[in-house]
């Protein structure tokens, strides 16, 4: 019981010196230091984050939502990086980086892992609005877009440090594997908004039986004006 205990609070260490000191951290990956402690501590601990914002998410629908919620989040972003992380890799590597595979993924894991810990800070934030706004599905909806639009932001301001400080070791081909890293960002971001499309509902529409998975039409950007329309009385 002690060794379980113990093992968990080294694994939230782990996140914690992310966050107090992400220079070090990142100065260690690039060193190549508890590589494979971070891959597992920082996959445990996001995870778990992920699974309570997609719970309370979930729960402005159904219990059941609510469970479907805390599974699909932490797969969603995880999935998502697994599609992804290849091709930053093998792109990298082909424009002269001598980073390992391990070395990659922990930074972008960093990066997923900061989001989480943004999205737990502002879950009683939407915790209060799922409280005080229950009739208001389109709303409750908008919010959290913002929330993840936000969060996401800061992530990759954080990935784009991390790899940036990753190639200072590899100066030959170092400006092609920057305008790489950039054309990624947009590629990983469209791959995450169609992935998380296909992965709703979320939230759950109000009215409505639980769906684990929803029919694929449509797409998230008539989604999202749809719901602005109904917000502004315009449908």
């Amino acid at each position: 019981m002690l060794g379980k205990q113990k093992r968990g609070i080294q694994q939230f260490g782990v996140l914690v010196n992310l966050l107090r000191d992400r220079q070090l951290f990142l100065e260690e990956i690039r060193q190549g230091i508890r590589l494979q402690n971070k891959i597992s501590s920082l996959f445990v601990t996001s995870s778990i984050f992920f699974a309570l914002y997609g719970a309370i998410i979930g729960a402005s629908h159904s219990w059941a939502q609510a469970l479907s919620g805390a599974i699909k989040l932490p797969a969603f972003y995880l999935i998502t990086l697994i599609i992804c992380f290849p091709t930053l890799f093998f792109f990298n590597v082909l424009f002269g980086s001598r980073s390992s595979i391990q070395q990659h993924f922990v930074v972008l894991l960093t990066s997923v892992s900061v989001i989480s810990v943004l999205l737990f800070s502002l879950a009683p934030v939407t915790l209060f609005f799922l409280i005080t706004t229950p009739d208001s599905y389109q709303f409750f909806k908008l919010l959290n877009v913002l929330i993840f639009g936000i969060t996401g932001i800061f992530g990759v301001k954080f990935l784009y440090e991390g790899m940036q400080l990753l190639s200072q070791q590899d100066e030959i081909g170092k400006k092609t594997r920057t305008t790489i890293l950039r054309s990624w960002l947009l590629l990983y971001g469209f791959v995450g908004m169609q992935l998380g499309w296909f992965l709703r509902p979320f939230f759950g529409a109000p009215d409505s039986k639980f769906e684990l998975f929803r029919a694929v039409k449509g797409n998230f950007y008539l989604d999202i004006i749809g719901a602005i329309s109904e917000i502004l009385g315009m449908r």
